[in-house]
């Protein structure tokens, strides 16, 4: 793992960002040697195309889900993200070229450049996403444990796949259930120490389920860090592979000696000044979008085009939340409030649409101009539903240290919470986000949303 402006990458999907950058431009290179200088364009205009084309290459595949933790998509999906990657990042990227004072633009070379360097990323772009760990370079791991903590890491790292593989399982003398696979399990005969050395292991993961009663050998976990091991907790391990703080493995004391939850007013100046700015242009963009839905909703049932309801923000503070209208009007007329469900009979015909493309939510961004929400941050809640989340999930008051958001990185990363325990997995990820939030991050998540918009995913 690498971390980058306070957010985990694995350095396998960093290496594939920069091989495609260097893909591109490398593959235009080679198209201008083969055609030759004949062509009238300048070698500094076409090194900028290809920065300005790989890098719009590597934006759209951020958002269509390429680089993320976790593939579980088929390798025709990936396909088709691809060839939906190519048809996007040609044009813009053309049209940025354009735009720039300085260019003088040569079509046909640029559209042969483009092509070649895109056909290119494109069968290589699908074959690394579905192709086998690379054994050689596996990063090692062994975890200490063998019980239901242990399974849990077992199970994450076959999930997500990563560059990394688990060389074994080392006994603790307190845990008598042993749950992962018996011939993975190493022998007590040799310490904790020796073992890892021998099977030449980088990183141990501590997942004992019971760390009292001298479970926990601090003395040998330090003999493994003297000779460069990494030793890590459950809680860190999770953060770094999944993307979340797991609230079973987290206490209280990791969050206040850990690192992060870095607000600050230079980081409270840059994210204000940042909303402004994206959420003025994003205004501009949508209002034909915002003028089409809210005709389509007076057409369709008529009533109040929008609906506002009262959110828990910032330390607490209530405001009011604009959205475009997606349910029918006596969706709740017996007052009290009710959790969405998937297929949600309240909502209507144009609502299924809206939501699907979170188009209701954009009326929220006259809410972050007014600076009672931000474009990234967790999602607001409502009062009623706060209440009583609080009263069932450890921690949970923690995500309203940050102002609520547009999107979010629980938003991108699980789908629509509608009961208690989706809300305590959403905490999970937006624990992660309040301690490690930053600039690029946010950007991060931005791209991910596009995916999750030209998707549908996640939406009830």
């Amino acid at each position: 793992m690498v971390r980058l402006f306070n957010h985990w990458f694995h350095w396998h999907r960093l290496a594939k960002m920069l091989f495609d950058l260097s893909f591109v431009i490398v593959g235009m290179v080679m198209v201008f040697i083969w055609i030759g200088s004949g062509l009238p364009v300048k070698r500094e205009q076409l090194f900028l195309f290809a920065l300005i084309f790989g890098m719009t290459m590597l934006a759209i595949n951020v958002g269509l889900g390429f680089y993320q933790r976790e593939q579980n998509h088929s390798t025709k999906e990936s396909m088709a993200r691809a060839v939906l990657s190519l048809y996007l990042a040609v044009p813009v990227a053309y049209g940025i070229f354009v735009l720039l004072p300085f260019t003088t633009p040569n079509r046909e070379l640029i559209q042969l450049s483009a092509m070649s360097a895109a056909f290119g990323i494109l069968v290589n772009r699908v074959s690394s996403t579905h192709s086998a760990s690379p054994g050689l370079l596996a990063r090692r791991i062994m975890v200490f444990g063998t019980g239901a903590r242990a399974l849990e890491v077992k199970r994450a790292h076959e999930k997500l796949n990563p560059s990394s593989a688990i060389v074994g399982f080392f006994p603790s003398p307190n845990e008598t259930n042993s749950l992962v696979p018996f011939d993975q399990i190493f022998p007590r005969s040799a310490s904790l120490c020796a073992t890892a050395q021998l099977h030449k292991v980088e990183e141990i993961v501590v997942a004992l389920s019971e760390r009292r009663g001298g479970s926990m050998p601090l003395r040998e976990l330090l003999d493994c860090r003297l000779q460069g091991i990494r030793v890590l907790d459950l809680a860190s391990y999770f953060e770094q592979t999944l993307g979340q703080i797991r609230l079973d493995s987290l206490y209280a004391g990791w969050l206040v000696f850990g690192d992060g939850f870095r607000q600050g007013y230079f980081r409270t100046a840059i994210k204000r000044l940042s909303d402004i700015v994206f959420a003025s242009i994003l205004l501009i963009l949508a209002i034909p979008i915002m003028l089409l839905t809210a005709l389509l909703i007076m057409i369709e049932s008529g009533g109040p085009v929008l609906y506002r309801q009262e959110r828990v923000g910032l330390n607490g503070r209530l405001f009011k939340v604009t959205k475009f209208r997606s349910m029918r009007c006596d969706a709740e007329k017996n007052g009290a409030a009710v959790w969405a469900k998937p297929n949600d009979e309240r909502v209507t015909r144009v609502g299924r649409v809206i939501r699907k493309l979170r188009i209701d939510e954009l009326p929220q961004l006259f809410t972050v101009l007014k600076g009672e929400m931000s474009l990234i941050g967790p999602r607001p809640e409502r009062p009623f539903f706060v209440d009583q989340l609080t009263k069932e999930i450890p921690f949970y008051a923690v995500r309203h240290s940050v102002k609520p958001g547009l999107t979010g990185w629980a938003q991108v990363r699980y789908h629509y919470g509608a009961t208690i325990e989706d809300s305590a997995e959403k905490l999970q990820y937006d624990l992660y986000y309040v301690k490690n939030n930053s600039l690029i991050f946010d950007i991060v998540i931005i791209f991910e949303t596009i995916g999750v918009v030209l998707t549908g995913k996640g939406a009830h």
